[in-house]
């Protein structure tokens, strides 16, 4: 019976051990990263300038699925490029379906046009944000959970909207404190321009084979283009002997790119041509832009985009000239750094003591909060001087402070902790409950 007991006991406590080793060594996926209080801060900001940037700019808002059918990414990205041959997190569904996590936002949004039909109402000038997902070696400012904030007019043929889409990623980029900054232009003319090109480079390439990177060399019958974009060293001093798409490109397609160099040229947004700037997305055509920071590394292109006016007609639409880009937040966080963060102190922070205090002390946390103030409240019930310790640390402006003299009397104290004039720190003011339209206008002076 003893035995029984103690062997009871034992299997106990190896499963009790086990649960605890198992809930040690849950953490998240590789690639899939927590965004902590002091970070959502950041992003919180940044997405206010956006939200607030984009309003000006007349763009609404669209929200889709994280979750799309296979179908959808293979016939708009195109099969033949690494983000649906390599990258994509595909599973079935219950229901036999092939499903993917959206890996980019602009096929999700031209599928819901179209199925809205939302191009029945006019052009459309949309933004959307949100996480999506592709299978890369993480790294600094590029996660498999990674996230993205676009901007996509739909419907709009005019080189105008090449420039003025390119200037609202420049101009929110700014606003959000990033100078060092460099716009990369290229065209990669029409579909005809490019089919010709393509023939063209491949034999060139194949002429060559043996010097190409073991990637390359994969590309040159499937997708020779993105060969161009190579960061292989020595392949990328092989192709500055290569042919040149610019070449290659029709009148009406020439006449389009110098116009909008003429238009970025009036609103005073500097550029530099890359010829070999190809994005790695089938559905481009004519303009495609990056830009790109000297401090993010081998990882420098903050923002892309460019022209799809086929996207819409692949997936069931009419033909549709469209055009947007997109900007990786992880890497403009990285960028903003403390341009962006400057984390806010509470207006007020609220010290109190007792049962009765604790009580007072929440109705007036609520009450100036409604007054749109911002009240840390202290949880801890420890000493005043503990508590004023931490009232400082928050770099909170004013403190308020409560005890059960103070509740009996109907007061309390309100203390300055913080001033630009020094001399002013210490100021001290006595308040009723009925004073509180007295107090919010004393805070808030």
């Amino acid at each position: 019976m003893i035995c029984q007991f103690t062997q009871t006991i034992t299997i106990k406590q190896i499963t009790n051990n086990f649960a605890e080793a198992t809930l040690t060594n849950l953490k998240n996926l590789r690639g899939m990263v927590d965004l902590l209080p002091a970070q959502s801060q950041c992003w919180q900001k940044v997405e206010s300038i956006a939200l607030d940037h984009f309003s000006r700019a007349g763009l609404q808002e669209i929200r889709t699925p994280i979750i799309e059918q296979t179908e959808l990414f293979s016939r708009g990205i195109g099969e033949n490029t690494d983000v649906v041959g390599k990258e994509m997190y595909n599973f079935e569904d219950r229901g036999g379906r092939s499903c993917t996590l959206r890996p980019e936002g602009t096929a999700s949004v031209a599928r819901s046009i179209v199925q809205n039909g939302l191009l029945n109402n006019g052009p459309q000038r949309l933004w959307y944000r949100g996480p999506m997902f592709r299978y890369e070696r993480p790294q600094a400012g590029r996660q498999r959970q990674f996230h993205q904030i676009g901007v996509e007019f739909v419907g709009l043929a005019s080189v105008m909207s090449d420039a003025e889409v390119i200037s609202i990623a420049w101009n929110f980029l700014k606003e959000v404190g990033l100078n060092d900054l460099t716009l990369e232009l290229n065209s990669l003319g029409s579909n005809e321009d490019r089919n010709i090109f393509k023939e063209e480079l491949k034999n060139w390439l194949n002429e060559r084979f043996d010097l190409l990177d073991e990637d390359s060399q994969k590309r040159i019958n499937v997708n020779p283009l993105r060969i161009l974009d190579s960061k292989n060293n020595s392949t990328k001093e092989l192709l500055n002997h290569a042919p040149s798409l610019s070449d290659y490109l029709s009148k009406e397609s020439k006449t389009r790119f110098d116009y909008l160099q003429e238009l970025l040229d009036n609103i005073n947004i500097p550029y530099k041509i890359n010829n070999n700037l190809v994005r790695g997305l089938d559905y481009y055509s004519h303009t495609a832009f990056e830009i790109t920071s000297d401090h993010l590394g081998s990882q420098a292109t903050v923002c892309g985009g460019g022209r799809y006016d086929s996207l819409i007609s692949e997936l069931g639409g009419p033909k549709t000239p469209s055009i947007g880009w997109a900007i990786g937040m992880e890497r403009l966080i990285i960028l903003a750094g403390d341009n962006i963060l400057n984390s806010k102190s509470p207006d007020v922070y609220i010290i109190h003591r007792g049962q009765k205090a604790e009580q007072f002390a929440l109705n007036i946390t609520c009450k100036l909060r409604s007054a749109n103030l911002s009240i840390e409240l202290d949880y801890s019930g420890s000493s005043f001087s503990k508590q004023f310790k931490r009232a400082y640390k928050s770099m909170a402006k004013w403190a308020i402070v409560i005890g059960e003299d103070e509740v009996s009397k109907g007061q309390f104290l309100i203390k300055k902790l913080r001033d630009k004039e020094k001399d002013k720190s210490n100021e001290e003011y006595n308040f009723s409950r009925e004073d509180l339209d007295q107090l919010i206008k004393k805070l808030i002076d």
